[in-house]
């Protein structure tokens, strides 16, 4: 394991600047914490697929913290779909700052994420709530995030109406995600992931997005 956490460490000090993104040592020490911890708990969970340190570093992590320059001091910030902690614990390792909700319907991964914030939460401590986004109350946030999510077309236009109208959505997002989120939200931005063409992080205000109810028609 000591070799893996130096490759991951390693891969992020040369890729950083790919994603204009500046990590301190300090930063990396704690990011290959974190990766430690997944390496414990994958071959359990299989919390992510299974991937070399350098993706790891890269696809998973430097990916997950393109978000931090688009979130504002002191934000709220709701996490769908946590998982493995992609994307928010990367961010909470670089911005101790951000008041964080994770929303996570496995129990076995949220066991896995609570240990994790034991270690990697912020100021405030993060809400952990084990549920389907949509069975829950939407909390109050200013930006909500998702990786990945399980149909995640298929449940876009639920999330939208959940989502509280003057948030913002931070989705990763391949090409069809994305035609679809423009379709509903066609003022959203699209940033392509660096080194990637079909990987990308769409900006989109909830109050813009030309959506039909869909409240009464859950998908299940």
């Amino acid at each position: 394991m000591p070799i893996q956490i130096e490759r991951f460490s390693q891969a992020l000090r040369e890729h950083a600047s790919e994603f204009a993104i500046q990590l301190r040592e300090a930063d990396i020490e704690r990011l290959g914490d974190y990766y430690e911890l997944v390496l414990k708990w994958n071959p359990r969970l299989h919390l992510v697929a299974p991937c070399s340190p350098e993706e790891f570093a890269v696809r998973h992590v430097l990916e997950s913290l393109t978000l931090v320059s688009h979130l504002s001091p002191q934000a709220r910030v709701t996490d769908i779909g946590s998982g493995a902690g992609l994307p928010i614990i990367p961010c909470l390792v670089m911005r101790d700052d951000l008041r964080a909700t994770l929303i996570e319907s496995s129990q076995k991964k949220v066991v896995f994420l609570r240990e994790a914030l034991r270690s990697f939460g912020g100021q405030e401590p993060p809400r952990l709530i084990t549920a389907r986004f949509e069975d829950a109350p939407a909390p109050p946030t200013h930006f909500i995030t998702c990786r990945a999510l399980d149909q995640f077309q298929k449940l876009l236009p639920y999330l939208i109406e959940w989502a509280p109208r003057s948030s913002t959505l931070l989705l990763f997002a391949g090409e069809g995600l994305r035609n679809q989120l423009e379709r509903l939200i066609p003022s959203a931005t699209v940033e392509r992931m660096p080194n990637s063409e079909r990987r990308f992080l769409i900006i989109a205000r909830c109050a813009e997005a030309c959506l039909t109810p869909v409240t009464d028609s859950r998908a299940r």
